[in-house]
């Protein structure tokens, strides 16, 4: 060792010595030179932290809903800024549906088959009082989508502002943080 060693040189001359002293020093060794360069965290919260900044929803507008949902996507509200700025056309290629309108009983098959061609995870917005109860279409041609398929996050609204499927989209992030087991079902682990 010359007389320019670094802190981690001389960790490293010293981590060196016989298998039996391993075990005895794993607790006292000074690991401080790593603080400001190794970043730690659990699996899932990495795998989280990816899905949530990462959403991808599908363009899937049924009603006057959707003009607030591309509106969102816009320059003045710019959804970019969370992560969910790719619009997909395509079900496989999309993690997010945004039922944005009311659902018609000739819509509920093809709703019903796009969620089942979205991959896993996927998640689901109801927006606005039509999707999520029919709002002042009370008739038997429109029914609330949950009871189509599994409804994450509601906005109530006729129609809501952007700002509040932004809401959504952070309370959707904020439970996709929280979801407990995903490097289980990520990874190929036994």
């Amino acid at each position: 060792m010359g007389t320019d060693s670094t802190a981690q040189d001389v960790w490293v001359h010293e981590s060196t010595r016989s298998d039996a002293d391993l075990y005895s020093r794993i607790d006292t060794d000074e690991y401080s030179f790593l603080q400001d360069v190794v970043l730690t965290t659990k699996l899932d919260q990495a795998i989280n932290w990816a899905r949530k900044n990462s959403i991808w929803p599908m363009t899937f507008g049924l009603a006057c809903c959707a003009i607030e949902m591309m509106s969102m996507s816009a320059s003045r509200f710019d959804v970019a800024r969370f992560g969910a700025e790719v619009f997909r056309g395509s079900p496989r290629q999309s993690d997010l549906m945004i039922i944005a309108g009311r659902v018609a009983n000739k819509m509920v098959p093809i709703i019903r088959q796009l969620y089942q061609q979205m991959p896993e995870p996927k998640w689901v917005i109801s927006m606005g009082a039509c999707a999520t109860s029919t709002g002042v279409f009370n008739n038997y041609a429109v029914i609330p989508v949950n009871q189509v398929i599994p409804v994450d996050v509601y906005v109530p609204g006729c129609p809501p502002r952007p700002e509040q499927l932004i809401h959504a989209l952070m309370l959707l992030q904020k439970k996709i943080e929280r979801q407990p087991g995903t490097a289980k079902e990520t990874l190929p682990l036994k």
